[in-house]
């Protein structure tokens, strides 16, 4: 059941731990009280005010239509209570999931794992076990997500699909807000991008990214074009968005673990402000809707129905359709946020076999 006038924070590292909870990560960030089945409203309820929002509570039981295992995954019992804890609180914590977590990955889809720098930016480079000759020519370039201030995707988004496409894969580990707000990361993707020009034909590299860096891959897609350089041959954006100017419907009733945990309303400016800094949050880099997208790479989009960037991703999806673009759409029912990061659920690996799929037809083409 949800309330959908509860407040929401966009992404922090126990609701981070807490969907992936087949980690046994410690979470120690405080919290306050959270709601009760005694607080709870029971009943189905709607109130529409003059302005058009809507006061609905909805009693939704677990859906029959998905795997045995996502089922168990949405009765997770999450706290709705707001989270107390500083940013470098909650990178820490984000640090320390995504070591365990690569791990895990590592374990499913084997590969091997290293840190380097390319055009002075700090990356990850992961590598399958073995490359096969046909594929030594191609890179996958990776945007972790983690709402442009925590890294919470740069090992789980990138070792199972350099295992699965066998491709090597490199992630940007570009610099977060609020320290280094728009265009910080995207210039740093750039740079990198053009190093690897040197090495790669564009027909050969593909760029991806989850939530945050599902938009960053767009952003900097339009970047590139602006600057005149050769795009790469295929995108994904997996849990996208591609308007910072204004928040979608589906910001308003999820949050990371869909209909559980904490929710805050979307506020006046969106809750990416960190991140846009002082820029006009309609620039057609920042938000690639109001870009001239014709010409755009082939690209796939995933969400899930429970998804709170549902909303961006189809909205990002249209404008690519209107525009042109071979753009594809998969929303996997009834799932939150970035499933695909809890190796343990059958849609997760569905959704992987996906991308991969997506990056060995598109590329070298």
């Amino acid at each position: 059941m949800r309330h959908f006038n509860a407040k929401r924070r966009v992404c922090n590292a126990a609701a981070v731990m807490s969907l992936f909870g087949f980690l046994n990560v410690p979470v120690t960030i405080a919290q306050d009280k959270a709601t009760t089945a005694k607080d709870a409203p029971l009943r189905d309820t709607s109130f529409i005010d003059a302005d058009g929002t809507a006061h609905v509570t909805r009693l939704i039981p677990v859906p029959g239509t998905i795997s045995v295992e996502a089922q168990k995954m949405l009765a997770w019992v999450v706290s709705d209570a707001p989270e107390a804890g500083d940013i470098a609180a909650q990178r820490k914590h984000l640090a320390e999931w995504q070591a365990h977590a690569g791990e895990e990955f590592r374990r499913i889809y084997p590969a091997n794992v290293a840190m380097g720098e390319i055009a002075g930016v700090p990356v990850k480079i992961v590598t399958p076990v073995a490359i096969p000759d046909a594929k030594r020519n191609r890179v996958l370039i990776n945007l972790h997500g983690g709402a442009f201030f925590l890294d919470a995707g740069s090992l789980t988004e990138m070792i199972p699909i350099a295992n699965l496409t066998q491709t090597k894969v490199v992630a940007v580990m570009y610099p977060l807000a609020p320290e280094h707000p728009f265009p910080a990361a995207v210039d740093d993707t750039v740079a990198v991008y053009k190093e690897l020009l040197k090495t790669y034909e564009p027909r050969n590299i593909g760029l991806y990214g989850t939530s945050a860096g599902a938009a960053l891959t767009a952003e900097v897609t339009v970047r590139l074009r602006q600057l005149g350089l050769p795009l790469p041959a295929a995108l994904g954006e997996f849990s996208a968005f591609g308007d910072l100017s204004k928040m979608g419907d589906s910001r308003a009733m999820y949050g990371l673990m869909g209909l559980s945990g904490h929710l805050d309303p979307p506020g006046k400016g969106g809750p990416e402000a960190d991140y846009v800094g002082t820029a006009d949050s309609r620039d057609p880099v920042l938000s690639p809707v109001f870009a001239d997208l014709h010409g755009m790479p082939p690209t796939l989009l995933i969400a899930g129905g429970r998804d709170m960037m549902l909303s961006g991703t189809t909205i990002l999806h249209r404008a690519y359709l209107r525009a042109g673009v071979d753009a594809s759409l998969v929303v996997f029912e009834a799932l939150p946020h970035a499933f695909w990061k809890d190796p343990s659920l059958p849609e997760s690996t569905e959704a992987l076999r996906l991308m991969a799929e997506f990056f060995d037809r598109k590329l070298g083409k």
